[in-house]
């Protein structure tokens, strides 16, 4: 899911492909300009699309995705950025320091695991709640109590209002921290295997060593 690197590539084959194309047409065929340019821009852009297939059946193939299954956690991923771009425009609204931090916290937690499943998208079954209800209800709490922390009246029940806000806001902030923990749950083990095996190889190959250092003191 990594837009722009398979943007770059794409436009980096391509590009120079169909100049290269264009600029052998005008000057070693008797096609024309016209012409010439129509079949330039045509390769560009059917070049452009196939190429765009092959990246897109490539990832198919290294997450073990079906088409439909790829594009639906794609759309969640976008939709989940565009969510993210609001929470965070609210940071000056909320005018109050614990609220600020509540709201930063949550959005780098956010930020983190829209990177994580970008770049895994089979991670998106970690953390569904995340994307289904939990950035959504931190978007909107966070709506809220900005509006109701703007307002010019200040009564009772809009401090208490406010108040029940920051610790609903609280309770969110921990259920996306163990969104984010679930995120990186697997590849936490997948380090630590590799560390039991570093470790494991190491302490078998030690007495072989001690046993040769001790023959030479010895000798």
């Amino acid at each position: 899911m990594n837009h722009i690197k398979n943007f770059l590539t794409r436009h980096a084959i391509i590009g120079p492909t169909s100049l290269l194309t264009w600029v052998f047409l005008i000057t070693g065929t008797s096609l024309g300009f016209p012409i010439s340019s129509l079949i330039g821009i045509g390769l560009y852009a059917g070049g452009n699309v196939a190429i765009k297939e092959l990246q897109l059946r490539s990832n198919l193939k290294q997450f073990g995705m079906a088409r439909s299954e790829y594009k639906h956690i794609e759309h969640q991923v976008n939709d989940s950025k565009q969510k993210l771009k609001k929470l965070s425009s609210m940071y000056g609204q909320v005018r109050s320091i614990q609220a600020f931090r509540q709201v930063y916290d949550m959005s780098m937690m956010a930020r983190r695991v829209i990177k994580i499943v970008q770049a895994n998208p089979r991670k998106f079954y970690q953390v569904e709640s995340f994307f289904y209800a939990h950035l959504d209800s931190a978007v909107e709490l966070t709506s809220k109590y900005s509006l109701l922390v703007n307002q010019p009246l200040k009564d009772q029940e809009i401090k208490v209002a406010l108040q029940h806000t920051r610790e609903t806001l609280s309770d969110l902030s921990l259920e996306m921290e163990k969104d984010l923990r679930h995120a990186v749950a697997t590849d936490l083990e997948q380090l630590q295997m590799e560390i039991d095996f570093v470790d494991i190889t190491l302490n078998r190959d030690k007495p072989l060593l001690e046993s040769k250092g001790e023959k030479s003191n010895d000798r």
